[in-house]
């Protein structure tokens, strides 16, 4: 009997296909996973592109989602799982709104990240302040899999993460500037991921699930140069998708309406369930996507101050210097990772 037979909740399910793909649930919506950077840090002392240009300590940074199910969006690069994907059937669109006591999640939230780190602790090569650290996380990324805007309580999650003295990433595609623009608490840091730099292009690489997703993203980018809060646009570049001169020239315009304090083109990655839609040659070498950022750097006038070559990510800002949240790696910029 498979795990569809044993259970009818479909999202029981869901979590079970999810829990063997190393994800973690702490309720029926949060969940968590460990990133593969954290792993690198303690035991190798190698650190993610948020370290060398934000300061963010790896191996204090916890990767979590409170919408694992839901999204506005059916990325073709994305790695969610999808009810085409899966066979099952459910709304991916509304997400139901939770009473949640974000005290207690965000105190499950923690205790899983130590559980889930707890095997490093006799680690031949993990250093013993370094795992203590760990223990006791300052960092959160708000991201990893679904739209973490549909979630109701979303602000009151970011403030309490805020009042343990822990900074916090947002990532949203930008498709609820109801909720993006409103909140009294804001992120330490907003993402707005995007891939498509026009509404021809969304509509065919994002999918959306609800009427005019590409308008509503359009007013969120409108709502950001007064922000307020560090604001990044992330570009997922994909080898033969957009990265020509028509993309150079959209996100130029992109850039031009959001005004971002950063802009990070990252090259694809072939993994999870974008690897049922995309192939291997959809990702870009660093050199691609360095080359892509200077052609970026030249429309829009930001200077590249950084780039991460394991990482294949390039940074461009208007900045003499980096807005840090956080002790890591301490040579910012000009840091080797």
């Amino acid at each position: 009997m498979n795990v569809i037979e044993k259970k009818e909740n479909v999202y029981d399910v869901l979590s079970e296909v999810m829990k063997k793909q190393g994800y973690h649930f702490v309720d029926s919506h949060t969940t968590l996973k460990t990133c593969s950077w954290t792993r690198n840090a303690l035991t190798q002392r190698r650190f993610c592109y948020k370290c060398k240009f934000y300061g963010i300590e790896s191996h204090r940074c916890i990767q979590m989602s409170p919408a694992a199910f839901w999204c506005w969006n059916a990325c073709v690069h994305c790695w969610r799982l999808r009810p085409s994907d899966t066979g099952l059937k459910w709304n991916e669109v509304k997400m139901p709104d939770y009473n949640d006591d974000v005290k207690r999640v965000v105190d499950r939230l923690i205790e899983e990240q130590r559980k889930m780190l707890s095997g490093y602790k006799d680690h031949k090569n993990v250093d013993k302040k370094m795992f203590e650290e760990a223990m006791d996380p300052k960092h959160v990324a708000i991201s990893l899999t679904g739209e973490p805007t549909l979630y109701n309580k979303l602000e009151d999650l970011i403030m309490e993460f805020h009042r343990r003295g822990m900074t916090t990433f947002l990532v949203t595609r930008g498709v609820r500037p109801d909720v993006i623009l409103n909140l009294k608490e804001k992120p330490s840091q907003l993402y707005i991921s995007m891939e498509a730099y026009n509404k021809e292009m969304y509509e065919w690489l994002n999918q959306p699930l609800v009427p005019n997703a590409w308008e509503l993203t359009m007013e969120t980018l409108k709502g950001l140069p007064e922000y307020g809060r560090p604001t990044v646009l992330r570009i997922t570049l994909m080898k033969g998708i957009n990265m020509d001169e028509k993309a150079i020239n959209g996100f130029a315009k992109i850039v031009e309406i959001m005004q971002p304090t950063y802009i990070e083109p990252k090259g694809y990655m072939y993994v999870g369930a974008s690897m049922l839609r995309l192939s291997r040659d959809n990702m870009p070498t660093h050199d691609e996507v360095r080359k892509f950022a200077e052609e970026l750097s030249k429309a829009t006038g930001y200077p590249i101050r950084s780039e991460s070559k394991p990482s294949r990510i390039v940074l461009l800002s208007k900045l003499d210097k980096p807005i840090r949240f956080g002790k890591g790696c301490p040579e910012g910029w000009n840091s080797e990772y």
